[in-house]
């Protein structure tokens, strides 16, 4: 079996701020054979993606391919003209990204954005395009696929427009696929579909591969190979029942280690204090659109939901993706005023609208959001972003200012000399904690955190979570948690209130998490959660509870 991605002393280089040349891909060699998929896995900064888009001959913005060759298919993407290279785009090699919906332009319907490479390439007349797809579509186990082109990117879910990523990149029969971080943003019931449509596709049309992820529990259920990545060079390589149980290198145990979470350490001394809610959710219903006149939205995602939470305490809010998790966040904080019920603070009932309550009942409760890009002002550097709500709040100036600018950077584990970039010069992680930083500024008693840590390696996500644990201790936070990732529920969070279609169906201690939830729903979530186990996803088939769920999906 002959190998279509051969590398060999691969360098790329890339300017820094100050105009100096780093080095951060440093002589990496790499082979794929036809059929195989390859994971790369490391953390933050590794050089993973940047490796995998040489596969396309692509450097991003202020990276340059220096050295070295990318043979894909019998090409060399580094040596060829861009015009040969356009022509392997979409043909012999196609890209899955993380994020399926920037991918797609929501003006343009599903089908006529997947047919697009085969009109681009003329591969192919419409007609055949147009088959081929509803083909693709119903290989990937995607529902309606004879119709469902016909919609446009915003009337399907997180999980199917990712699904149909993958059929945009499949239309051509490129030989190798590059998937980068597909299923990072999912749900775990929905990350199980997409996995298990990717890989029956993979191994029925004998395709190669290369899979970016940080996560190592789904590597293990869709990669041949690892390699192991750390500062651009290449760490350790081997089979991928070896790497996850029998790692060699230092760094592989590292990441090993840092998959499986810490269990929450109850805080004794708040266990002694007794229960002080800070937040009481009372029969709030809440939705988007129109109202009529009874004030009902025309679509009701929150129904009716009660919630409780203690000072000193963190609540993770689990769920699949539209079950309510971040309405919940919205209404609380105020950017979605409920339609019935209320919110208490420390006993106070607060405004619904965030225009109806006073300065002081802002400061004391914040709200870290999920996408940092779309959180942080792109024109602004750093230190403006972090200086505005310690001017808002706390009516600070000059070198007061900048002194506390400087701590809050010191508090989430950032270089000061971040605060003069914009949020655009930034890796993912690093915007994720300059957001949880523009919260601490305004000193908030409770802080809700709406999947801070989705787009971050185990590693990164790791010190992340011991770094909130931390300042919980230090400055007497409350959290409520609102994710899809339930390692980090489980290491973070005292308690868990798990969400159903707008309901909240069963709260338990964390701790009761893996050994006794009650609801059906419950159980089928946590059951859900990928093992680091090569075996696990297959295994599913066999499980009675699993195999019935997804079924019924």
């Amino acid at each position: 079996m002959g190998n279509v991605i051969e590398i060999r002393d691969l360098h790329v280089t890339a300017k820094t701020d100050s105009g100096r040349v780093v080095e951060i891909i440093r002589g990496v060699d790499l082979d794929v054979a036809d059929g195989e998929i390859v994971a790369l896995i490391g953390e933050s900064g590794s050089g993973k993606t940047t490796i995998a888009l040489t596969l396309l001959g692509y450097a991003r913005p202020g990276c340059s391919i220096v050295g070295g060759s990318v043979t894909v298919d019998g090409e060399d993407t580094v040596a060829i003209s861009e015009a040969e290279r356009r022509s392997l785009r979409g043909t012999r090699v196609a890209y899955v990204p993380q994020s399926a919906a920037a991918a797609f332009n929501p003006s343009k319907t599903i089908m006529d954005q997947v047919v697009e490479v085969a009109q681009i390439h003329d591969l192919m007349p419409m007609d055949a395009a147009r088959k081929k797809a509803v083909e693709l579509f119903r290989a990937l186990a995607l529902p309606e696929p004879e119709t469902i082109g016909a919609r446009y990117p915003h009337q399907v879910s997180g999980g199917q427009l990712q699904r149909l990523s993958a059929a945009m990149a499949l239309i051509g029969d490129p030989k190798v696929m590059v998937f980068d971080e597909p299923t990072t943003a999912l749900d775990v019931t929905t990350q199980i579909e997409v996995l298990r449509a990717f890989k029956a596709v993979m191994r029925e049309r004998g395709m190669a591969g290369i899979y970016v992820s940080h996560d190592l529990a789904v590597v293990a259920q869709i990669a041949d190979r690892i390699v192991v990545l750390k500062g651009g060079e290449v760490q350790e390589v081997g089979a991928t029942e070896a790497i996850v149980h029998r790692p060699s290198h230092s760094y592989t145990k590292a990441l090993i280690g840092a998959f499986h979470p810490r269990a929450r350490v109850p805080d004794p001394e708040a266990a002694a204090d007794g229960p002080q809610p800070i937040l009481k959710v009372s029969g709030v219903t809440a939705g988007y659109g129109g109202t009529g006149r009874d004030k009902m939205p025309k679509y009701v995602v929150l129904k009716n939901l009660d919630l409780t939470l203690e000072r000193g305490r963190s609540l993770g809010v689990i769920g699949e993706s539209g079950s309510g998790k971040s309405t919940l966040a919205r209404v609380i904080a105020g950017l979605l005023p409920a339609a019935k019920g209320s919110i208490e603070m420390d006993g106070v009932r607060l405004g619904q609208a965030t225009r109806d309550r006073s300065k002081e009942d802002l400061r004391k409760l914040q709200i870290v959001f999920q996408l940092a890009d779309t959180a942080l002002n792109p024109n602004k550097p750093v230190g403006a972003i972090l200086a505005r709500p310690l001017v808002f709040y706390h009516a600070m100036a000059g070198r007061e200012r900048d002194a506390e600018v400087d701590r809050l950077l010191d508090m989430v584990r950032l270089p000061r000399g971040l605060k003069h970039r914009l949020p655009s010069e930034l890796s993912g992680g690093q915007k994720q904690r300059v957001n949880f930083a523009r919260a601490l500024a305004a000193r908030p008693e409770l802080i809700l955190c709406d999947e801070i840590t989705s787009a971050l390696d185990t590693v990164v996500a790791a010190a992340v979570l011991d770094l909130l644990d931390e300042l919980q201790r230090e400055l007497g936070l409350t959290y409520m948690f609102i994710s899809h990732d339930l390692s980090t529920v489980e290491a973070i969070c005292d308690r868990v209130a798990v969400m159903y279609q707008g309901e909240k169906v069963e709260e338990m201690p964390t701790s009761r998490m893996k050994s006794g939830p009650e609801h059906p729903y419950s159980k089928l979530l946590i059951a859900s959660v990928p093992k680091l186990d090569t075996g696990w996803l297959d295994g599913l088939r066999d499980d009675p509870l699993m195999a019935a769920a997804m079924e019924g999906r």
